[in-house]
């Protein structure tokens, strides 16, 4: 049975990069989980009208290292169902499990829950795309991460973890002085990972090399990485010059200040946001909007990407371009083409927004309705 879906705005990021699509009256119909049509102005006969909201593809968040107390490195199989039920509800239909920096033992036990995740989420969750490794293999800018896990690249490690759970490793972030001849990216590249470049002081002649080497993404802009020197422009300079590196960012008005949210928009139309949300608790608590060690070191969001999105139209970012960056942008840089889109044959991955403040009003996971705004 085809249902259909009307509202008073419809997003439908696509085309060129960074075009997005004007938001304007529209339907999406959706029938066994994918999008069948999408069309402006009335809807068929039959559609329920939600009113003056915005339609948009579900969120896809490339770093989500955990969400409430519910740390993925980790948590149990019931502490994963919560935490991508809680991603749903905040409009975040797939997402990459991250995992930071550990002792290499620690690893199996979370990838295992990974793949039982990925393979059978559950009805009302949101989908695991697989997981993200943010490290070990850092550099000299380890932020919240222990110096203690941190080593140089290791493709035999890298190639035994990735045969013992296939398919699951979706992102990799390292350093390039990490990995000097990058062979570790080169590897990665050959065995379908995305590589991303963070946690890092390399030089900008030395990131390019990454990126000839085959690096695609550069990890939370602006943070864990050298600052943009006028002589040394570094990571952050690669990431916003070089058009291979696409930028992820975390908008929680926390990391970054608004007027380099602005500029990062302004010069890269590819940019992808991210979460970068941690579990907290312990050694990890929630203050002034973001989530501290007790040292003070910043350690990451509490805010998920739905405020991501909604910050950055507050600060001025047009809402097609916020929206772009939450869905097709980042699920197109781990080869996710079917989601992200409002478009026939993608998912249907839906999120129904407030027209001003972009909370989250309705999500459809696969086509099935998984939350509603009491």
């Amino acid at each position: 049975m085809t249902d259909v879906l009307a509202a008073g705005a419809v997003c439908r990021p696509g085309g060129p990069v960074g075009a997005g699509d004007a938001l304007g009256p529209g339907w999406v119909a959706f029938d066994e989980g994918v999008v069948v049509d999408v069309g402006r102005g009335a809807p068929p006969r039959g559609a329920t009208d939600l009113g003056a909201c915005v339609l948009a593809p579900g969120y896809v968040d490339l770093q989500c290292n955990g969400v409430g107390s519910d740390d993925f490195a980790d948590a149990d199989r019931p502490g994963w169902r919560r935490a991508a039920d809680t991603l749903a509800g905040h409009g975040v239909t797939s997402y990459c499990a991250t995992l930071v920096s550990a002792s290499r033992e620690r690893y199996d036990a979370p990838l295992a829950v990974a793949t039982e995740m990925r393979d059978a989420p559950g009805p009302a969750a949101s989908d695991c795309l697989g997981v993200h490794l943010e490290g070990p293999f850092l550099g000299d800018a380890p932020g919240a991460h222990d110096p203690g896990h941190l080593a140089p690249a290791d493709a035999s490690w890298l190639g035994d973890l990735l045969a013992s759970h296939p398919g699951l490793v979706r992102m990799v972030t390292l350093a390039p002085e990490a990995d000097p001849s990058s062979a570790t990216i080169r590897f990665l590249v050959a065995a379908g990972v995305t590589v991303a470049l963070g946690h890092s002081t390399a030089a900008y002649d030395r990131c390019r090399a990454a990126a000839d080497a085959g690096a695609t993404v550069a990890t939370h802009l602006f943070n864990a990485m050298g600052a943009l020197h006028q002589r040394e422009p570094g990571l952050a300079g690669a990431a916003l010059d070089d058009e291979r590196l696409t930028p992820t960012l975390i908008a929680d008005l926390v990391h970054v200040h608004p007027a380099l949210i602005r500029l990062a928009f302004a010069r890269r139309p590819d940019l992808a946001l991210v979460s970068d949300s941690v579990a907290t608790g312990g050694a990890v608590v929630a203050r002034d909007g973001a989530a501290y060690r007790i040292d003070g070191t910043l350690a990451g969001a509490t805010a998920l990407l739905d405020a991501a999105v909604a910050a950055a139209v507050r600060v001025g970012i047009a809402p097609a371009r916020a929206i772009e960056a939450a869905t097709r942008i980042p699920a197109a840089l781990v080869g996710e083409d079917d989601r992200g889109r409002l478009d026939p044959g993608a998912r249907a991955d839906v999120v129904a927004l407030d027209p001003r403040s972009f909370g989250v009003r309705a999500v459809w996971v696969a086509g099935r309705p998984v939350h509603e705004q009491q």
